[in-house]
C-alpha cells in the first residue's frame, strides 16, 4: 500500500516509535524492506537518492518500488532521499513518488527557506510530502565547539523554518553522520538540543546518518577479505532515545551495504565454483531482510501497520 511519509510519521511522532527509511538501489535491496515490512507488519520508507537514480534509472526505480509497495498490505511510501534541487524533487513527484526531500542544507538560512518553500509549493497540491533539513552532518565530532554551532541544528531557528515553508518532517543535526566512519571516539549526540528542538516544533523529526555499523557485519566482512578496520555507528541506546525525544524517520543505509557485501563476499568464497546470480544475490537480500527486521524491531514500528 503505497502512502505519503506524512501518514506514516505524523502516527510515529504522536506514539512515540519511529519508521525506517531504507536506502535502496537495486531490486534486491527493494525486495529485502517490502518483505521485511510486511512480515513484522511495519510501515516503511522506501528511500531513493539521486545517485541510485542515476544507477537504476528514475523509471525502473520508481516502479519496482511501487509495485514492491502495492503488492503489500502493510504502509510503504517512495521517498526521494537527499533531493539536491528543485529539478531532481520535480522529476521524483512527476514519477509518482510519494514524498521528498529537499536538502538545502548548505545554503544560507534565507536561501534554504525559499528552495524548500518552492518544493512545498509544488509538491503538497500533488499531495506529496516533504521532508527539509537544517543543519548538517558531515565531520561533526572533528570540529570545535565554534563550529559545530555552525553545523549542528539551531533550535531557535527550527521553529520558524518549518513555520515560513510548512515542510511537513524536519531533518536534524544533533551529531550524527554519513557512512561507516561516523565517529573517531565515543558517539555522542547532543540530546539537550534534540530535546529543546522537540519542545520548539511538533513535527515529525529525522535523524540521518543514525547506522549502528553493528561488530557482526564487520567482522564477517572482514573475514571474507573486507577493509573496514575502524568502521563504528550509533549505539543502540542512543537511537532508543533519540526516538523518546522525537525522531519520528531514522535513515539506514550504510548498514544494508555492509550486509549486502559481506555476504556476496562469503558467497564467493565458499562456493567459488558458483556463478548463478541469485544464489549470489539471493543470501545478500536475506542478509538484508534481517538487518531491516532488527531495525524495526529496534524503532518500534513492528506490529504498528
Amino acid at each position: 500500500m503505497l502512502v505519503t511519509n506524512k501518514d506514516l510519521l505524523v502516527p510515529a511522532r504522536r506514539k512515540g516509535y519511529a519508521v525506517g527509511a531504507f536506502n535502496v538501489n537495486n531490486l534486491e535491496t527493494v525486495l529485502a524492506v517490502a518483505e521485511a515490512a510486511t512480515e513484522e507488519k511495519s510501515p516503511a520508507i522506501i528511500a531513493v537518492t539521486p545517485s541510485a537514480i542515476k544507477y537504476a534509472g528514475l523509471p525502473y526505480v520508481s516502479k519496482i518500488v511501487k509495485t514492491a509497495a502495492e503488492s503489500s498490505s502493510v504502509p510503504m511510501s517512495l521517498h526521494l532521499d537527499h533531493g539536491e534541487d528543485f529539478e531532481t524533487v520535480s522529476k521524483c513527484v512527476a514519477a509518482g513518488f510519494t514524498s521528498v526531500m529537499i536538502d538545502g542544507s548548505h545554503l544560507k538560512f534565507e536561501e534554504n527557506i525559499a528552495l524548500t518553500k518552492k518544493v512545498v509549493d509544488l509538491a503538497h497540491p500533488k499531495g506529496v510530502s516533504v521532508e527539509a533539513e537544517l543543519g548538517r552532518l558531515a565531520g561533526i565530532e572533528e570540529k570545535t565547539v565554534e563550529e559545530k554551532e555552525a553545523i549542528l541544528t539551531d533550535p531557535n531557528s527550527a521553529k520558524e523554518f518549518v513555520t515560513r515553508t510548512g515542510a511537513d518532517a524536519l531533518a536534524v543535526a544533533v551529531g550524527t553522520s554519513h557512512g561507516a566512519y561516523k565517529f573517531k571516539g565515543e558517539a555522542k549526540l547532543d540530546f539537550e538540543r534534540l530535546k529543546t528542538i522537540s519542545g520548539e516544533i511538533d513535527l515529525p523529526l529525522v535523524l540521518h546518518g543514525a547506522s549502528s555499523v553493528p561488530a557482526w557485519i564487520i567482522e564477517k566482512a572482514a573475514k571474507y577479505g573486507a577493509e573496514l578496520g575502524g568502521a563504528r555507528g550509533i549505539p543502540e541506546d542512543q537511537v532508543i532515545r533519540a526516538i523518546s525525544l522525537g525522531i519520528a524517520k531514522i535513515n539506514i543505509d550504510t548498514d544494508l551495504r555492509l550486509a549486502f557485501t559481506a555476504t556476496v563476499r562469503e558467497v564467493l568464497a565458499n562456493q567459488p565454483k558458483e556463478f548463478d546470480p541469485r544464489k549470489i544475490l539471493g543470501p545478500a537480500k536475506e542478509a538484508m531482510k534481517e538487518v531491516v527486521k532488527g531495525k524495526m524491531r529496534l524503532f518500534g514500528s513492528s506490529g504498528k501497520a
